[in-house]
């Protein structure tokens, strides 16, 4: 601690950064005991979504369940603001289906800096935190802007695109943070010092349009789902299906849009040099998709409102960081925006990041005892993402200073586990972005069942409230209870069952059949088959609903079960943390210079590697043997 610095206040943890990742880091290190300091640059940026209105989508919406599930609070705040809500991809199997809310921006911030400011053990400051203090490898403080000092044991970085960012719009720059905010300037320089390995990463939004400029009528109407499945367990189901949803629209580019755009390629950014940043692969610009594919005669935008008191719109798909009148130019050649009023222009931010490899599972680095990343500070994009890094650190923090094991979830325990695993392991390029994709367990991480997957970690960390916890045992005792049911019923041939069945276009039955069996076939379904189901009990939706995915997916389940089993397996081969990598004979150069910077865990993590390949594993797995009997 340097003299001129004033000792301002003392916790056991410090949280840098109050977005999506550090709300939840904040929450579950002071609701498990810790003493805890939330800093932020601005009060009323609390909760901000500077990108899109909206949470959940492919693979995130899985995300928010987690979060949930494991005593989150991204979710339960979710549905307070929900104003459409959809789930993605119903056409498709239970593995890749994903729900996504239309959410009001500027209650969801109400809601969260409310929550904050009520949690027992928790403070807020605003201010700019410049420097870490480390002390033997060790956190021992944090320093803000004006001279003041904060004693802690640990903290935590969650700070989102504010790291020396850079604000793009056409020729023009300027430092500043999402939404007009001021950046964080200082806090980069002190990590590289302290041997934080940073990364520079882009990102962009789109232009806000006024509502009364738009003409809706040359849109295409997209309105909500008419069940709404809520995202938290703490939500009534009951009351949020009494909202009234509002509508979303869509609109397409055309190719008087693209003339526009490739007319001033020459003034993009992203073209020009002026952009150095990574950007994110899966949400290109719009100028990046007409260059990319050229053959695409338009592109689908989605026009999304930003909330219930406010007459902006959000145009999805538009992000851009071309100049301001280029934008206007092209926004007016799109069908129902001839007079278009931009309130907020499009534009490109660039942010200093931290290479995640430098972190362990439990998101803490591995150079530095008591300093974790989350969220966008890890590479990541997108809120979900950054929650659930919040939380995850969050809990590891609290069991790290209480004495505790560490919290690592597993790829196949959840989305949560697969994005870890995978930015800590691979690293990433550029910003990472969850999907069902990413994941070889996509049928196990459904998000029809992310609370009985979490909820014994839930229960450990003391963030899911055991009554929540025993009405998640029964519950899965009475889902056991009906697969056993219609397991041991067997239906006789009748001319009902045969109507049925030949209505739904499946194979009509002469002898008798277990339920199950029926229930298996892809064209039939518990309501299908309710008029022959004669035993059937009272059941939850939730209840009915797993039954079901459980008996159709038997088979494949069972399969990635093993595959599951068969990892887990190598998990258990710890690989020593002083091991000499470069000694070990019959490892390949790259392997041996990729382990040694990532340092795995154990053999499953290493297997994991980009650039280890099955033969070194087996090098590996001989060394262990060995030194073991050594």
């Amino acid at each position: 601690m340097q003299q001129n610095y004033f000792k301002a206040d003392e916790a056991d943890c410090a949280v840098v950064g109050a977005g999506h990742a550090g709300i939840e880091a904040a929450l579950a290190c002071a609701r498990m005991g810790l003493s805890t300091l939330l800093f932020t640059l601005n009060l009323d940026a609390i909760g901000n979504m500077p990108c899109n209105p909206s949470i959940g989508g492919t693979g995130k919406g899985q995300l928010v369940y987690e979060i949930d599930a494991l005593g989150g609070e991204m979710g339960a705040a979710a549905d307070k603001v929900t104003m459409q809500s959809r789930t993605l991809n119903l056409g498709k199997g239970p593995a890749v289906r994903s729900k996504r809310i239309q959410a009001d921006r500027n209650l969801y911030r109400i809601i969260m800096k409310s929550t904050l400011e009520r949690t027992p053990n928790l403070k807020i400051v605003q201010a700019e935190v410049i420097g870490a203090d480390v002390s033997d490898g060790c956190v021992q403080g944090i320093i803000t802007s004006v001279g003041a000092y904060y004693k802690v044991r640990a903290a935590i970085i969650c700070s989102g695109t504010y790291l020396r960012g850079r604000v793009i719009i056409g020729e023009n720059t300027l430092p500043s943070g999402p939404d007009g905010m001021l950046p964080a300037n200082s806090l980069s320089d002190c990590l590289s010092k302290l041997g934080v390995k940073l990364m520079r990463f882009k990102t962009g939004t789109p232009p806000r349009i006024h509502r009364r400029s738009i003409d809706f009528s040359r849109l295409e109407r997209q309105d909500g789902e008419e069940h709404i499945i809520p995202y938290s367990f703490r939500t009534d189901e009951t009351a949020l299906n009494s909202i009234t949803q509002t509508p979303c629209y869509i609109a397409y580019t055309n190719e008087r849009t693209h003339e526009v755009i490739r007319g001033n390629l020459h003034r993009s950014p992203l073209y020009s040099g002026v952009i150095k940043g990574v950007g994110p692969r899966y949400c290109p610009s719009i100028e990046d998709k007409v260059v990319r594919f050229a053959d695409k005669s338009r592109h689908q935008l989605f026009a999304e409102p930003m909330g219930e008191n406010t007459e902006e719109i959000y145009l999805q798909g538009f992000s851009s960081s071309l100049p301001a009148e280029v934008q206007l130019e092209m926004l007016r050649t799109i069908d129902g925006f001839r007079d278009a009023q931009v309130m907020r222009f499009a534009y490109a931010i660039e942010y200093d990041c931290a290479d995640p490899s430098q972190l362990l599972p439990t998101l803490e680095f591995k150079s530095i005892s008591g300093l974790y990343g989350a969220g966008q500070f890890n590479g990541t994009s997108g809120y979900e993402e950054a929650a659930c890094q919040g939380l995850v650190a969050g809990i590891n923090c609290a069991y790290k200073l209480t004495g505790r094991p560490p919290l690592v979830l597993s790829r196949d325990s959840s989305y949560i586990g697969t994005l870890i695993d995978d930015i800590v392991t691979k690293g990433t390029g550029e910003p990472y972005r969850i999907m069902t994709s990413r994941s070889e367990y996509r049928l196990l991480l459904r998000q029809d069942n992310a609370a009985f997957r979490l909820m014994e970690e839930g229960r450990r960390s003391g963030l899911l409230p055991p009554e929540r916890y025993e009405q998640l045992k029964i519950m899965s005792a009475e889902i056991e209870k009906e697969i056993s049911r219609v397991s041991a019923v067997t239906v006789p041939p009748s001319q009902k069952l045969n109507d049925i069945l030949t209505d739904a276009g499946t194979t009509p039955v002469s002898t008798g059949i277990k339920l199950i069996d029926l229930i298996k076939r892809p064209q039939l379904g518990y309501d299908a088959l309710t008029p022959i189901d004669t035993t059937r009990p009272p059941l939850k939706r939730t209840v009915r609903a797993e039954a079901e995915t459980r008996i159709k997916y038997e088979g494949y389940i069972t399969r990635q079960l093993e595959d599951a089993a068969k990892l887990q397996k190598l998990e258990t081969h710890l690989l020593p943390e002083d091991i000499d990598y470069t000694a070990i004979d019959g490892l390949r150069l790259e392997a041996r210079q990729k382990l040694s910077k990532i340092r795995p865990l154990n053999i499953g993590q290493a297997s994991r590697i980009s650039g280890v390949s099955p033969a070194d594993i087996s090098v590996l797995l001989i060394w262990l043997k060995l030194n073991k009997r050594k």
